[in-house]
C-alpha cells in the first residue's frame, strides 16, 4: 500500500522515496540558483557592512508577517539592523505605496527590502528610484504583463527566466531563501544548519498557512518546521501554541492551519499586523502571552464577523436567482469589514463550487478579494478586464484588488460572461480523488502507521483517503454539537446479510467522525443496518479510556432500504471520485 500511495505522488525511486521520509536541510537548494539573489545578498551584505538602516516592508497576513520575521532576524544575526513597514489593512489596503517610500527616504533609509509583495509595484519602484532608495523586491505572486518593476534586484521564482526549481514558493519562503544566502556567507559553516533549521518554524507556518503545495523545499519546511513547533524556544511561538491548545505534543500541518495560522491572521484582518512581528520578537513570556491572548481574542471576533457576513450572502443568494446561476459569483456589501472578506470568499466557494469575489464597498470605493475553483485561473480573468481596477494582483486561484464601487455592475458582467465562455456545470460538480479501496477490516494500526509517515499533508500531498462500499451502520447516528455527527460502522464481509443483529453487533466496528455532516445525514434518513458506501481518511484518538482508530468520513452515499443491498433511496448524493494512479 505504500508504495502505490507514493507512486500516486510522483515518488517512483528509491532516492526519491529517501527525501521525501527523511527531509533535512541539507536538501535546500542553493539560493544562488535564484535570479537576482547575488545581488540582493551582496547589497544587504553592503548595507550590513556600513552600518546602513534598513527597512523591511512586508505584507499584514501570516505569510508577509513571518517573512519579515525571518529576514530581519537574519539580518540581525549577521549584524545588520532592520527596521520593518506593515501597512494596516483598512487605511493602506495591499502592496507598496509611493508615500510610505518617500518617509522612508526622509528618515535616511537607503534599502528597502520587500517581502510578499512588490511584483507589481512600478510606481513604488521609480518613485525609490528617483529618491536614491535601492529595493529589493522579494515575492511569489506572479508577475504582470508588463514584467517586473525596475528595481535594484527582483527575487521570484516565477519571474521570467528564472530556472529555480521551486515554482510554488510561499512568500516567507522566498525570505527564508534570501536568509539562507545571507547565512552562507555571513555566518561560520558550523552554525549554518543551526540556525536555518530553527527558521523553518516559521517558514513551516506560513508554507502551510498560504496553501502552497507541500512537495520539494516546501515539504522541507514543513516537515522539519513541524518538529521544531514540539518544543519552540522562542516566547512567542510558546505563547500562541498554548493559546491554541497544542502545547508540547506533535503537531500536524492541519492543526497549524486551522488553529495556530488563523490567531496570526487575525492581527492583519481585525487590528494592527505589527503585534505578530512582536509576538515573534519579545523576550518576556509574560508579554508573549498577553499578545497571544489578544490574538486569540481577534480570532474569536473575526469568526464573528465571517458568521455575520455569511449569513448576508446566504440570504441574498435565496432572493437573488441571477445570483445563483452566475458561473463567477461577484457579490458585495456595504462596509463589510475588509479582513475578513477573502476568508469568507474561501467559504462562498467551498458552499457553492464556483469562483468568488467578495467586496466591501465603502463609499465611492470597493475593495475586495477573490479565490477561485481548479478549472478558473481567477488572475487571468481580473487582468481580462484590468481597466476597471484601481490595482489588482494574486495568482490564479486568490486575487486581491480594489476598484470604483461604479464599475461594480461592469464587473459583474464581464466576469460571468468571461466565466460561462470558459467552465461548463460539470466544473462545478465537486470531485473527491481516492487512494484505493479497502474493507474496514483491513484498517488496522499497521496501515495507520504507514500512512503517518507520508505527513505532512497538503496542497499537492494529501492525506490519503479511501473507499469502503457496503459497510453498515449499526447504531442510529449520533449528532454532536449541532453540526457533526458520529457513525458506527462495521465492515460487510465481517456481517453477513443473515446473521442476527445481537451477533453483528460484536463485529468488528469504527467510529466515523462526519464533520458538518448532521444535517445531510438526517435528510438521508439513515437507520441502523443500512449499508453504506463511504470516503475516508483514517485518524487516531489519542483519549486513554475510548481512544483508537477512527474514521473521517469525507463522503458517503445514501442508504440501502431496511439493509438490502442494491436498493437505493431517492436522495441519494453520488461519491464523485477517481482512483488515482
Amino acid at each position: 500500500m505504500i508504495a502505490h500511495l507514493l507512486v500516486s505522488r510522483g515518488i517512483a525511486d528509491t532516492a526519491d522515496a529517501d527525501r521525501f521520509f527523511h527531509a533535512s536541510i541539507n536538501q535546500l537548494t542553493d539560493p544562488m540558483q535564484m535570479l537576482g539573489m547575488a545581488a540582493a545578498v551582496t547589497r544587504i551584505q553592503q548595507a550590513v557592512a556600513n552600518d546602513e538602516p534598513i527597512l523591511i516592508y512586508g505584507d499584514y497576513d501570516v505569510d508577509g508577517t513571518t517573512a519579515i520575521v525571518i529576514l530581519r532576524t537574519a539580518i540581525e544575526l549577521c549584524g545588520g539592523t532592520a527596521d520593518f513597514h506593515v501597512p494596516h489593512r483598512i487605511r493602506d489596503g495591499y502592496d507598496m505605496r509611493e508615500d510610505v517610500i518617500e518617509r522612508a527616504a526622509s528618515a535616511g533609509i537607503k534599502l528597502i527590502i520587500s517581502v510578499d509583495m512588490g511584483i507589481r509595484a512600478f510606481a513604488p519602484a521609480e518613485t525609490a528610484r528617483r529618491l536614491g532608495v535601492d529595493l529589493i523586491v522579494t515575492d511569489h505572486h506572479l508577475p504582470g504583463p508588463q514584467g517586473v518593476p525596475l528595481a535594484w534586484a527582483v527575487v521570484n521564482p516565477n519571474q521570467a527566466g528564472c530556472a529555480y526549481p521551486c515554482k510554488a514558493l510561499c512568500g516567507a519562503g522566498v525570505a527564508f531563501k534570501v536568509a539562507q544566502g545571507l547565512i552562507e556567507r555571513r555566518i561560520p559553516p558550523g552554525e549554518q544548519s543551526r540556525l536555518l533549521k530553527s527558521f523553518t518554524k516559521v517558514a513551516a507556518i506560513a508554507t502551510i498557512a498560504d496553501a502552497v503545495p507541500l512537495t520539494g523545499e516546501n515539504r522541507v519546511f514543513a516537515k522539519l518546521g513541524l518538529e521544531g513547533l514540539r518544543l519552540p524556544v522562542n516566547p512567542g511561538l510558546k505563547a500562541l501554541l498554548e493559546v491554541a491548545q497544542l502545547s508540547g505534543r506533535p503537531l500536524t500541518a492541519g492543526e497549524v492551519a486551522f488553529r495556530v495560522a488563523p490567531r496570526i491572521n487575525a492581527a492583519g484582518r481585525m487590528d494592527v499586523a505589527r503585534d505578530v512581528i512582536e509576538l515573534f520578537s519579545v523576550k518576556d513570556l509574560v508579554r508573549a502571552r498577553e499578545i497571544a491572548n489578544k490574538l486569540d481574542q481577534l480570532n474569536g471576533d473575526r469568526q464573528e464577523e465571517e458568521r455575520r457576513i455569511l449569513q448576508s450572502i446566504t440570504s441574498r443568494f435565496e432572493e437573488d436567482p441571477a445570483l445563483r446561476d452566475a458561473f463567477c459569483i461577484v457579490i458585495d456589501g456595504e462596509n463589510w469589514h475588509r479582513g475578513v472578506i477573502g476568508i469568507t470568499a474561501t467559504r462562498v466557494v467551498e458552499r457553492y463550487g464556483r469562483p468568488a469575489l467578495v467586496i466591501s464597498r465603502d463609499g465611492e470605493l470597493a475593495h475586495g478579494s477573490g479565490r477561485s475553483i481548479p478549472a478558473f485561473h481567477l488572475l487571468n480573468a481580473l487582468e481580462s478586464c484590468g481597466a476597471l481596477f484601481s490595482r489588482f494582483g494574486g495568482h490564479a486561484h486568490a486575487v486581491g484588488f480594489s476598484l470604483p464601487a461604479a464599475n461594480l455592475p461592469q464587473l459583474r458582467t464581464h466576469l460571468d460572461q468571461y466565466a460561462h465562455a470558459r467552465l461548463t456545470p460539470a466544473d462545478f460538480e465537486p470531485a473527491l480523488n481516492f487512494d484505493a479501496e479497502l474493507s474496514l477490516d483491513q484498517v488496522t494500526p499497521e496501515l495507520f502507521q504507514a500512512v503517518q509517515r507520508l505527513q505532512p499533508f497538503g496542497v499537492g500531498n494529501p492525506q490519503p483517503v479511501f473507499t469502503a462500499r457496503s459497510v453498515r451502520l449499526m447504531a442510529p447516528p449520533r449528532v454532536l454539537k449541532e453540526k457533526h455527527v458520529k457513525l458506527k460502522l462495521a465492515p460487510a464481509a465481517n456481517l453477513g446479510g443473515n446473521r442476527e443483529p445481537a451477533k453483528w453487533r460484536n463485529a468488528i466496528a469504527f467510529d466515523a467522525l462526519g464533520w458538518h455532516m448532521a444535517e445531510r445525514c438526517q435528510q438521508a434518513g439513515l437507520l441502523p443496518g443500512d449499508h453504506l458506501d463511504i470516503a475516508f481518511t483514517i485518524d487516531k484518538n489519542d483519549h486513554p479510556e475510548y481512544g483508537g482508530l477512527e474514521l473521517c468520513l469525507r463522503d458517503f452515499k445514501s442508504p440501502t432500504i431496511s439493509g438490502q443491498p442494491g436498493e437505493t433511496k431517492a436522495e441519494e448524493i453520488k461519491i464523485v471520485s477517481a482512483v488515482s494512479p
